[in-house]
């Protein structure tokens, strides 16, 4: 363009006549939604201040829902391979942001993928004629039944999907692109997040005691709290974090029964 590791923006258009084909290939996309922080007191920034600074999952990190379906981004792409049909999306979407923050170019040898690290390098193979290329992560989608990965514009030409709309190919993860000094191209693995250990950050308060009443029940219920003081625009706030989960998979699962709880605003964040 939001084995045992593998668990795990929207848009919808109508084109002319003329461009039918387009319309054809290039599925509704939503984008994977930012987290924001609140609480029963007041909400608040999450990412300024902190006493304490452990590492906070990146938008396109989090899990996130597009067409009630929920979707586990993968931290770690080691090993992945996935065969499926490859769409392309063009010019309705050139210029615009994609969920990682990034421009779109339609010109630019990237692609999209539901749940794959965004960053990394893929290699796509087109199974119906065996041509391949090396395309970069930097979107989310497609949020079609079957398709596994939204080339652009130059992908897809390259590929030789532009014309039938999809193809199926085989995606095939390579790693972070790292260059040495004699132009050799190499593939880093990133650093799996998906084990370790996380918290899940319920809210923000300006008053200590309310913090603490939230941190001393979730200390009961959770069998572990935190609070963590940081200021914002001069304001101090107490951040109440809850729990410790050895998994991103059971720290989002805390993190749901929290939301149905009434802390709609948590998220998980990675504990120190």
């Amino acid at each position: 363009m939001m084995g045992s590791a593998w668990y795990a923006y929207s848009r919808l258009f109508l084109c002319v006549l003329c461009v039918a084909v387009v319309a054809a290939c290039a599925p509704p996309r939503s984008p994977a939604p930012a987290v924001t922080s609140a609480s029963p007191e007041v909400a608040s920034p999450q990412r300024a201040g902190d006493v304490s600074q452990p590492r906070e999952l990146r938008g396109w990190e989090r899990p996130y829902e597009v067409f009630g379906e929920r979707y586990h981004p993968l931290l770690s792409h080691e090993g992945f391979v996935e065969e499926g049909f490859a769409s392309w999306y063009g010019q309705d979407f050139h210029g615009k942001k994609t969920s990682n923050g990034e421009i779109y170019d339609m010109y630019a040898m990237t692609a999209a993928h539901k749940t794959l690290p965004l960053g990394i390098h893929v290699k796509v193979t087109n199974l119906d004629n065996g041509s391949e290329t090396i395309l970069r992560l930097n979107d989310r989608g497609p949020f079609v039944k079957g398709r596994i990965i939204d080339l652009s514009y130059t992908a897809a030409k390259k590929l030789d999907v532009v014309r039938p709309g999809t193809a199926p190919v085989r995606v095939e993860a390579l790693g972070y692109r790292q260059v040495d000094s004699s132009g050799q191209v190499s593939y880093a693995q990133p650093q799996n997040w998906e084990v370790g250990s996380y918290s899940v950050q319920l809210g923000a308060f300006t008053i200590r005691e309310n913090a603490q009443r939230l941190a001393d029940q979730m200390q009961r219920q959770e069998g572990h709290s935190s609070i963590h003081q940081g200021y914002v625009g001069g304001q101090l706030f107490y951040r109440v974090r809850a729990g410790k989960y050895p998994t991103l998979a059971s720290a989002d699962a805390a993190k749901l029964r929290f939301e149905s709880q009434g802390y709609s605003g948590s998220f998980v964040i990675a504990a120190e």
